[in-house]
C-alpha cells in the first residue's frame, strides 16, 4: 500500500468519498473492486494505485467512517463541564436512534464484528478503538470524583454496553419506540 499522505490528491479524496457513499449503501463484507470502481466512475487499476490494494481501500473506508463517528464524540468533549452520565447517554442515544444515521451505524456494526473475527486484517483494532473512544467520551461527561473511581468506570462501561446492545437491537428490528423505552429505563436507573 502506498504510504498514507497528509495531503491526498483531490482525485483520491473524491474517490474515497464516493466509495464511502457506496459502502454506506452496500456494506463492506462482499465489497468487490470492479463493481465499486464502476459505481464511483473509476477503474480497479486507479483504485489499486491510490489505495494500494483492497485491504488499503478498506482501511481508508474504515478511517472515513470513524471520521463521522469521531465528529459526534468531539461535540461531547467540547462541553465546558460534565453533563453527567445519564444526560450524556441520552444525547448519544438520540443520535444513534435517528433514522438518518442508520447507514453509518450498519457500517459500524459490520466493521465492529469483522474486527472481532478477523483481528489481523484491515479491520484490526477497529472494535477496540471504538470502545476506547466511547468510554473516553462518557468519562468526560462524568463529574471528576465519579470519573476517577472504580464505580464510575463500571457505570460508564455498563452504559456503553447498554447503548451498544440497544443499537444492535434497533438495527436488527427498526423498533425504535421499544428500544428507546428500554434505554430510557436504564438511564432512569443510572440517574439514581
Amino acid at each position: 500500500m502506498p504510504p498514507k499522505t497528509a495531503n491526498p490528491s483531490a482525485r483520491q479524496t473524491e474517490l474515497l468519498e464516493a466509495a464511502y457513499q457506496y459502502a454506506l449503501a452496500h456494506g463492506l463484507t462482499d465489497l468487490s473492486l470492479r463493481p465499486l470502481a464502476e459505481a464511483v466512475g473509476s477503474s480497479t487499476r486507479v483504485l489499486m494505485f491510490l489505495f494500494g490494494n483492497k485491504d488499503g481501500l478498506l482501511r481508508a473506508l474504515l478511517e472515513r467512517a470513524r471520521t463521522d463517528e469521531l465528529a459526534l464524540l468531539v461535540r461531547f468533549r467540547q462541553s465546558e463541564r460534565p453533563a453527567g452520565l445519564a444526560p450524556a447517554a441520552g444525547q448519544v442515544w438520540t443520535w444513534l436512534a435517528a433514522d438518518e444515521h442508520r447507514p453509518l451505524l450498519r457500517l459500524w456494526a459490520e466493521a465492529y464484528t469483522r474486527s472481532l473475527v478477523e483481528p489481523d486484517g484491515p479491520w484490526a483494532g477497529f472494535a477496540r478503538a471504538t470502545v476506547d473512544d466511547w468510554l473516553d467520551v462518557l468519562a468526560h461527561c462524568q463529574p471528576q470524583p465519579e470519573r476517577d473511581g472504580a464505580d464510575g468506570a463500571a457505570r460508564r462501561t455498563l452504559t456503553l454496553a447498554v447503548l451498544r446492545g440497544a443499537l444492535l437491537d434497533l438495527l436488527a428490528t427498526d423498533d425504535e419506540p421499544r428500544v428507546t423505552a428500554a434505554v430510557q429505563r436504564h438511564l432512569g436507573f443510572l440517574g439514581q
